[in-house]
């Protein structure tokens, strides 16, 4: 079964879009651009009060490996 966990390897800065990216099988590239169009799209603070929250919902991996 997979779970959705904060990436420890593929991370900018928390490493909620790479472990999106791990969960999905699509490059955390394409979600973080993507994120930026929202961000834009929505003024702002609506996209940063969401990816805060995903820092805090969204348990970190511990260790590198996937399992």
């Amino acid at each position: 079964m997979k779970r959705l966990y904060r990436s420890s390897d593929n991370k900018v800065f928390a490493g909620v879009f790479g472990g999106l990216g791990e969960y999905f099988d699509v490059d955390p590239v394409v979600l973080r651009l993507a994120f930026v169009f929202v961000l834009l799209a929505t003024a702002v603070i609506p996209g940063l009060i969401a990816y805060a929250a995903a820092i805090f919902i969204v348990p970190a991996r511990q260790g590198g490996a996937q399992s």
